[in-house]
């Protein structure tokens, strides 16, 4: 990618995996879906069922071929969240609130300004903590042994 694309990369994402979005632009025009993938390097997310285009898959060793129906990338300027409260297309802005916690908001004409939740599938990792210390983890007596005491200052290095 050269330095002109580079430019033009949204940097500061409002459109989540898992949000609830209408498309606003192209032959789907009007119809909402749920985002399936966010593809932040080429500024396109993929909507589920939407942008449907015709692939054809020439024969391989481990699959037969055939003409494939798949979901297309759609670019992220043609498709806006929806307003949970209206159901109408709004933009997206970030509050805090009075204990601290950053929400996603609706903004724009005729949107409610009421939050928007995360979606929950961000909430489920796609690969699982590992619950077994694997080799290169330092051990649990070495983690919580206290190596510093800040009243007598005894473990600072001679500088």
């Amino acid at each position: 990618m050269g330095w002109k694309a580079a430019e033009k990369l949204i940097r500061h994402w409002k459109i989540l995996r898992g949000d609830n979005v209408m498309i606003i632009r192209g032959k789907d025009k009007g119809e909402t879906g749920v985002v399936k993938r966010v593809v932040r390097s080429q500024n396109r997310v993929i909507v589920e069922g939407k942008n449907l285009v015709k692939k054809h898959i020439k024969a391989g060793a481990g699959h037969e071929g055939g003409i494939f129906t798949v979901e297309a990338p759609l670019h992220a300027s043609n498709v806006q969240v929806v307003d949970p409260v209206t159901g109408r297309p709004c933009k997206v802005g970030t509050r805090y609130l009075e204990d601290g916690t950053k929400v996603r908001v609706s903004r724009g004409l005729g949107a409610s300004g009421s939050i928007i939740p995360r979606p929950e599938i961000l909430k489920i990792r796609t690969t699982p903590r590992p619950t077994v210390a694997g080799p290169k983890d330092t051990p649990m007596d070495l983690v919580l042994e206290k190596t510093y005491d800040a009243k007598t200052g005894k473990g600072m290095p001679d500088l």
